[in-house]
């Protein structure tokens, strides 16, 4: 029963919930900026470079844990200047030029804060993971105080997640004993799935240099006016006025 709850742990685990909303608030916020870019590039764009966009928010259970591995005291202070991934949102692209068209665009707005950027795209870690992770802050406004809340952001391609989603469940399986064979296996499939990436790269430049010259530059006013659709609209237009104004 609640009452049987000291009123110490009450007022705890309020603070706690209030702590882990301000992380929610600030997922809703990049969230929303990511989803505004989806929906533009969807509609007004040739290429939209999102291909999906997930987000988590670590658990109280596992935010202590973590705090526990680092020696960080648990005090929700302390934790929150020494614990910065506790929101976190992933952005999957079809392309390695794709990760840094949305880095570019998230850090170009004015209330997302870029703290820290860590690029294992070109420098990728020994086991052979790339992703390119962003530490961002942005302001969080609640009804009594504006804080600015740490979100880490993870843009990566579609191979590279898929590769790092089956190098996390092989070592969630075997722990800290993969065998050496298997980890060679690994880092090899890590340079295939970068190779692949290579290659989906070149022949997407390649289809849109093509589409490119088959459309040829953009026609000027002077070459407008010598289209057949351009004459019919035109006419219609005259025609249009004309009738106004014998009424």
């Amino acid at each position: 029963m609640v009452e049987d709850v000291p009123e110490a742990l009450l007022a705890a685990r309020d603070d706690v919930a209030r702590f882990l909303l301000s992380y929610k608030f600030a997922i809703d916020t990049v969230m929303a900026k990511v989803n505004i870019l989806n929906e533009e590039f969807r509609y007004t764009h040739d290429h939209n470079p999102i291909e999906h966009v997930s987000s988590r928010l670590k658990t109280p259970a596992s935010i202590m844990e973590k705090a526990r591995r680092r020696g960080v005291p648990y005090d929700l202070n302390e934790i929150r200047g020494s614990i910065l991934d506790i929101a976190g949102i992933r952005v999957t692209c079809s392309f390695v030029s794709d990760t840094y068209t949305i880095r570019d665009m998230l850090a170009g707005h004015e209330d997302i804060r870029v703290m820290e950027e860590r690029d294992y795209v070109r420098s990728p870690k020994p086991n052979g993971y790339r992703s390119l992770h962003l530490l961002v802050e942005t302001p969080v406004r609640m009804s009594d105080r504006t804080e600015d809340v740490p979100v880490e952001i993870q843009i990566r391609t579609i191979a590279m997640d898929f590769w790092a989603s089956l190098e996390h469940k092989i070592y969630y399986k075997y722990g800290k004993s993969v065998p050496d064979g298997l980890l060679d296996e690994i880092r090899e499939a890590a340079e295939t799935a970068h190779r692949l990436d290579e290659t989906m790269e070149r022949l997407h430049g390649e289809v849109r240099e093509q589409g490119d010259r088959a459309r040829g530059p953009l026609p000027g006013p002077e070459e407008l006016r010598k289209l057949p659709l351009a004459d019919e609209l035109l006419r219609a237009l005259a025609e249009r006025v004309n009738s106004e104004r014998s009424d």
